[in-house]
């Protein structure tokens, strides 16, 4: 990805209400909301939502399709995982970074 692609997509999450919407369509999954409904569920007038999914549609991390008389917004997974592959690119100096749950500690249950 692009350097240029990758601060654009930045740009577009360095925002409250933009970020709370990418990251409510990823916790949705790939059947994605309609915009009514992501509207409701973060309670953001519908202009000011429109708004922000023309922003983060115009940095690719949303894709949308219509449905009915509904427009349904979908999370862009292979975008997001570009951006999250370009930050983490070359992570540790080059050397194999440990996976994520092997740093914390699992949940131990009382008996």
């Amino acid at each position: 990805m692009e350097t240029k692609a990758v601060i654009t997509a930045l740009a577009a999450l360095a925002q409250e209400s933009r970020l709370a919407i990418f990251r409510y369509l990823v916790q949705i999954g790939p059947e994605g909301s309609a915009a009514s409904k992501i509207g409701e569920h973060l309670d953001i007038a519908p202009s000011s939502l429109s708004f922000h999914l023309k922003e983060l549609a115009h940095a690719s991390l949303v894709t949308s399709r219509q449905e009915g008389r509904f427009v349904i917004y979908t999370a862009n997974y292979p975008a997001m995982n570009q951006v999250l592959g370009f930050l983490t690119e070359n992570c540790c100096g080059g050397n194999a970074c440990a996976p994520v749950d092997a740093c914390c500690e699992p949940a131990t249950s009382s008996n």
